[in-house]
């Protein structure tokens, strides 16, 4: 079981990769460090884990992170506006040691003294962690850089310029921590759906305890208002509820006695007294926060060969600094003072920040974006998959339709009447959960006597066999006539159908309607409005009830008649004929579609709301019923997929511009500073778009 560590002090996006780097190495089979979260998720020996973490970053303070914890007891040791008592200070000392030194023209051991303090009260922590880190052999380390640019601006007698350095970086990294401080604080607002408290009925008194204390079979009371704790089943009242921090739908939705209520959701308008069902951690709104919290599990490409480009773009421009400040003056008998200024601008650009640390934050935004519309997406790289969807494959029943069947007419053939072929085929069906046998159960409408059903065979992908009494039913589609060479003159209907069949004669059938879902119609055209080449339906039901149902939705194909294998089938020829850049979506409820869901190259569950089941096999799952959901994750993922490419193309943009200025001498230490944590703090921001 994965276990969650909070890393306090966890100030640099490279620190994060380091660490989780060197866990692989030493033999940790899952190890994932968050830099937006702040934790490292862990399989394997705590003990081990935090002696490693501290050997790589002395200065991260490790916390088991107990699953019961708010998060907000940690917060106070990480604010960086503590910064600024020493960012102030600092600055008023380097404004009166620029204005002694230019305007005055004082050069003496007094306004050395101004800048050496000036340069302390920011640096004093950028050089501890220097100091720590090269002990432990880290000396590509962004405070390593910083320390030794600085001091050897210092060495070259350029104090202003080492003490502006070192403060437009300090207060570079206080913005830039505001900025990830804001993207985390909007995430885990989007996601700040458990409830503080619940209500529990303790004989005639009512006690608030905290949710984790409730267990399965605990009575509570949720008011008006209040937020749902845990999931459970109404055992009094009726009342709306606001599913949209689960749902991202805005439309309150009614729950009456019965039925069941799941956390994360508010009580808008009765009293409910609830049965507890799950405790907090099995609940949907703990499995949603675990969904996205570790979605940044499952890295995208992208990010995974940032992270691979930053562990070489480091040592290679340090490297080219090395040579810079030795090769001309040591050569040619160029200035040693002048050679070494350039490669100290080259140190401070060698760090990656930027690329590694708005790469994983604009991902999790993507991924928190999607959360708050309803959309749970399990890793960026789905995410990345989903930016590139080209054909979309949809079942049928309860994706593009309601799957609520009807019983709108019965046909009889051979003397048999209406209500004998209703009982008939309700007794057949008395075992079946299938959503037809139900619709035809509830059209019969009176008690089953099972002891009537002596035998009961499923035929997959045909109906049922059974014997009532001495009378043996058959009731099934087109399919189940022909394979028991059943004499009958009806094989094409309008509408799902059951044949019935009474000792090997046909009786009739009866036709069962299912509606189509309003919104599918809107979610197929926006589809292709994203320039999605092909929208099709795949589907267990007769060809009529699909070439119906196609026509009405505006799919381009449509496959029916098919078993769960035919459909895997449909998604494998579909994967032969795909071009390489092509990626295949199948949608399906959840259930029944798991083997689908699992071959295709992106599966996304639907109407999952509470399924247990699809939230296991999917990638992505829809929190509510709607189909037109689907557009809307492709439209975040492409949104993310085109910052995070912003942020990509800018950051080694300006890098390499810079490194090219710095060689030639053009860039001073100044400039170099924006080129690091400027580009930082700007692809920060950018990544937070996705937010909005």
């Amino acid at each position: 079981m994965p276990k969650k560590l909070k890393l306090e002090g966890l100030d640099c996006a490279s620190c994060a990769y380091e660490i989780e780097e060197a866990l692989k190495k030493e033999g940790f089979e899952f190890a994932m460090v968050n830099f937006a979260t702040k934790e490292a998720v862990i399989e394997g020996d705590i003990e081990k884990a935090k002696e490693i973490i501290k050997r790589v970053e002395p200065g991260v303070k490790v916390i088991e992170k107990d699953e019961h914890e708010h998060d907000h007891h940690h917060h106070d040791h990480d604010d960086p506006r503590k910064m600024l008592h020493f960012i102030i200070p600092s600055l008023l000392l380097f404004i009166i040691g620029i204005v002694l030194r230019y305007y005055y023209n004082y050069d003496n051991a007094f306004v050395l003294g101004i800048f050496v303090v000036s340069y302390l009260l920011v640096g004093w922590k950028v050089l501890r962690n220097a100091f720590v880190n090269s002990i432990h052999g880290n000396v590509f380390d962004e405070n390593f850089l910083i320390a030794i640019a600085t001091l050897g601006a210092f060495a070259i007698r350029e104090y202003p310029e080492a003490v502006g350095v070192m403060l437009f970086y300090t207060v570079g990294e206080f913005f830039q921590d505001l900025a990830i401080n804001r993207s985390r604080r909007s995430i885990k607002a989007l996601l700040a759906l458990k409830a503080e408290y619940a209500n529990l009925k303790v004989g005639d008194k009512i006690v608030k305890v905290k949710p984790e204390e409730l267990k399965v079979g605990d009575i509570i009371i949720i008011k008006p208002g209040e937020r749902v704790p845990v999931d459970g089943i109404i055992i009094e009242g009726s009342s709306n509820v606001d599913t949209s921090a689960l749902t991202g739908e805005s439309v309150p939705r009614t729950v009456k006695e019965g039925g069941e209520i799941l956390s994360g959701m508010v009580n808008l308008s009765g009293l409910l007294i609830v049965k507890v069902t799950k405790e907090l951690k099995e609940s949907t709104i703990s499995r949603i926060l675990e969904l996205v919290e570790n979605a940044s599990a499952r890295k995208a490409k992208t990010e995974k060969f940032i992270t691979r480009f930053a562990h070489y773009y480091t040592p290679a421009v340090v490297g080219l600094a090395a040579l810079i400040a030795l090769i001309p003056p040591l050569a040619f008998g160029e200035s040693f003072s002048d050679w070494l200024y350039r490669a100290l601008v080259l140190l401070v650009i060698s760090c990656p920040c930027a690329l590694v640390l708005s790469i994983p934050l604009g991902y999790f935004g993507g991924i928190g974006k999607s959360a708050r519309e309803g959309i749970l997406v399990k890793g960026s790289n789905f995410l990345d998959a989903l930016s590139k969807a080209t054909i979309v494959a949809f079942d049928k029943t309860g994706t593009l339709t309601k799957g609520v069947f009807k019983v709108t007419k019965i046909e009889t053939r051979n003397g048999f009447s209406e209500e004998e072929i209703l009982k008939f085929a309700a007794l057949a069906e008395a075992h079946s959960n299938h959503p037809i046998a139900k619709a035809i159960k509830e059209a019969y409408g009176k008690e089953i006597n099972e002891a009537q059903i002596k035998e009961h065979e499923e035929i997959t992908g045909h109906g049922v066999r059974a014997k009532i009494d001495k009378t043996e039913i058959m009731v099934g589609n087109d399919r189940l006539l022909h394979k028991f060479d059943i004499e009958h003159d009806t094989c094409h209907v309008k509408g799902t159908v059951a044949h019935v069949v009474v000792n090997r004669k046909y009786a009739g059938y009866i036709v069962i309607s299912d509606e189509i879902k309003e919104d599918a119609p809107k979610a197929v055209r926006e589809l292709k409005r994203l320039g999605v080449k092909k929208v099709i339906m795949v589907t267990g039901d007769s060809k009529d009830v699909a070439e119906e149902i196609a026509r009405q939705i505006g799919l381009d194909e449509f496959y029916a008649e098919l078993l769960p294998e035919d459909k895997v089938r449909v998604i494998e020829e579909l994967e032969k004929k795909k071009g390489s850049n092509d990626t295949i979506v199948f949608v399906g409820d959840g259930i029944n579609d798991a083997p689908v869901i699992a071959r295709a190259d992106v599966g996304v569950a639907m109407g999952a709301l509470g399924s247990d089941a699809a939230i296991e096999t999917a990638d992505i799952v829809i929190m509510d019923d709607k189909p037109s959901k689907l557009p809307t994750g492709i439209k975040t993922a492409r949104k993310t997929q085109r910052i995070v490419w912003q942020n990509i193309i800018f950051a080694l943009g300006v890098k390499l511009a810079f490194i090219s200025l710095g060689i030639l001498g053009e860039a001073t230490m100044w400039e170099a500073v924006f080129a690091d944590v400027g580009v930082a703090l700007i692809a920060v921001f950018n990544a937070i778009r996705i937010l909005k």
